[in-house]
């Protein structure tokens, strides 16, 4: 079994939240994230759009390009979802070019997670047949992306459409096989999901995975009638792995069971004033690779 390890750039700049590592230069992000061990990095907002800009600079790092996020509306898209392909198709395009794995899908219509004066339980919720349409919608838009070279890997996420185990069912349920899932350990705990039983019911499904970790004391304090989802990011909700509550082990354990191969991306938003990136991100791979090697993978491409 192979594996790669990644990292997100969010732990040095948050997109979502200016104030959190804002003015981080992205040469810090790729030296730190080299130096603790990780062979790529997905895509963040001070990242070059552009082939020719962005290759050498990953290069000169030793870092693959492995994947990133894309705000995606099909939620609300016209049918025919002419100009959500006309929006996707540059980064697509970067993607490909690059050898990322996949694109990050997260649905961004009607989202309140970057809000801060939204609080969690005013996220948006849609009925069974909604998202029925939706699923529809999205697979059409997925093997648009197929046909671009780059699989889709849905991204459930807490304050968005799709953010309950049991709104993964119901869209598993109605999309085809060109939209993969994307195992986020963190974001499915902190919505009362069991970390197994989505592993058991979806592991053929799923062509990405984040480790992001939980501090379930903060999550648990959390007020979601007047707290938001930035607010729990703030309150340290997230961290990395070996550093909150979930156990990676039997996790690693299963997606081997399973047959994932890929990469293992390591995303913990927090105030880096409080938890260093560099710092972190070290711990991260460390706990990590201890999980990943007793679940009897390789790991590929680490730094020495």
């Amino acid at each position: 079994m192979k594996a790669k390890l990644g990292i997100a750039p969010i732990a040095w700049t948050n997109d979502d939240l200016p104030e959190l590592g804002g003015d981080t230069p992205l040469e810090t992000c790729l030296r730190e994230s080299r130096a603790a061990g990780f062979s790529g990095v997905e895509m963040g907002g001070k990242f070059p759009r552009t082939t020719a800009e962005l290759e050498p600079i990953l290069q000169s790092h030793e870092l693959y390009l492995c994947s990133g996020w894309y705000s995606g509306t099909v939620l609300d898209a016209p049918d025919d979802l002419v100009a959500e392909k006309e929006k996707a198709f540059a980064q697509l395009k970067l993607f490909r070019e690059l050898g990322a794995p996949c694109i990050v899908y997260g649905e961004t219509a009607g989202t309140l997670q970057n809000r801060r004066n939204a609080p969690l339980n005013l996220r948006r919720r849609l009925w069974e047949d909604e998202i029925k349409a939706y699923g529809r919608r999205l697979t059409r838009f997925a093997e648009y992306c197929a046909e671009q070279g780059m699989p889709l890997a849905f991204h459930h996420h807490m304050a968005t459409a799709i953010e309950t185990e049991r709104d993964i069912d119901i869209l598993m349920d109605n999309t085809g096989p060109a939209v993969g899932l994307l195992y986020d350990t963190g974001h499915l705990r902190f919505a009362g999901a069991d970390l197994f039983r989505v592993l058991d019911k979806y592991g053929c499904r799923i062509n990405h995975v984040h480790t992001k970790d939980l501090r379930g004391k903060v999550v648990a304090k959390l007020d979601r009638e007047r707290q938001s989802f930035l607010d729990a990011v703030l309150a340290g909700a997230f961290t990395v792995p070996g550093d909150g509550d979930i156990d990676f082990g039997p996790v690693t354990k299963r997606l081997a069971e399973i047959g994932y191969e890929g990469w293992f991306v390591v995303e913990a938003e927090q105030d880096p004033t409080k938890a260093p990136p560099g710092e972190f991100a070290k711990i991260g791979h460390k706990a990590l690779t201890q999980a990943l090697t007793a679940a009897g993978y390789e790991i590929e491409g680490a730094a020495v």
